[in-house]
């Protein structure tokens, strides 16, 4: 499938930011389930700093303003082909080790609520208990924007019961970590059905498993990866995926508007 992809995101504050230094992680890059046939990130009101790629395999851009700036924006759109692999993402590539997705984090850490969740989950075979663990995820927590945020870690929104596509990737990096899988997280797009128009980036999980390499797991729709998704970043949890993230100086009010189409 043919993908033409925009997310714009602006800044606006009410007075001149005397510093600000954002990272970036808007760019696609090739791979077995998708070709970039072209793309662009541009920027407006920011100074570029340094651009490389992470140790997750990221490309990532470091943009900063100073000064008399009153806003900045973010553009990124391209054209992406996506292929349907089945969920499976393949063989594990990059700087990170393997075992290093296995590791907990502030976001992923098991408590009681994961403990009780893996009492659940059945299965012959790995694929088919990391199949009942999506499954159960989704049941377990409802879709409900607004219930949650940035910070909120797996066990919490577990506890909850709502959450949105992070948090449901976050629960399901915890569990199957916990049973064993080296699983990370995934930052990218998702090609809806009925809209061009996306309230947000889309997030989902993958595990790693041994014949197979990485396969995806989107809670949130109870599916595996197909071609109406395209994927930017992956990371340990959300913060090391997500698409903008940064430290800003200053007592400047902010303001953030946060545009994506995503079309075939």
């Amino acid at each position: 499938m043919r993908l033409k992809i925009s997310h714009r995101t602006e800044y606006r504050y009410d007075a001149p930011v005397s510093y600000a230094l954002q990272r970036l992680r808007l760019v696609p890059r090739n791979g077995p389930t998708q070709e970039v046939v072209e793309w662009s990130l541009t920027t407006n009101g920011a100074h570029d700093e340094v651009h490389f790629i992470d140790g997750f395999g990221n490309d990532t851009r470091l943009i900063s303003i100073a000064g008399t700036a009153h806003t900045m924006l973010i553009e990124a759109r391209g054209v992406i082909d996506t292929r349907n692999t089945a969920g499976v993402t393949g063989r594990h590539e990059g700087l990170a080790p393997l075992w290093l997705f296995q590791q907990q984090t502030r976001l992923c850490t098991a408590g009681r609520g994961i403990a009780a969740l893996l009492k659940a989950i059945k299965g012959d075979d790995d694929v088919e208990r990391l199949h009942g663990l999506m499954h159960e995820v989704r049941a377990r927590v409802a879709y409900t924007v607004g219930t949650t945020h940035a910070a909120t870690t797996a066990e919490e929104a577990l506890a909850k019961g709502e959450g949105v596509c992070q948090d449901h990737a976050h629960i399901f990096l915890t569990a199957a970590r916990a049973m064993g899988f080296s699983a990370r997280y995934v930052s990218g797009y998702l090609r809806m059905d009925d809209t061009d128009e996306q309230a947000a980036s889309h997030a989902w999980a993958e595990a790693h498993l041994e014949g197979l390499g990485w396969v995806s797991f989107d809670c949130s729709n109870g599916i595996s990866a197909d071609e109406r998704y395209a994927r930017v970043a992956t990371g340990r949890d959300y913060r090391d995926a997500m698409p903008v993230m940064g430290i800003r100086l200053g007592h400047a009010q902010e303001e953030l508007a946060v545009q994506i189409t995503v079309e075939q």
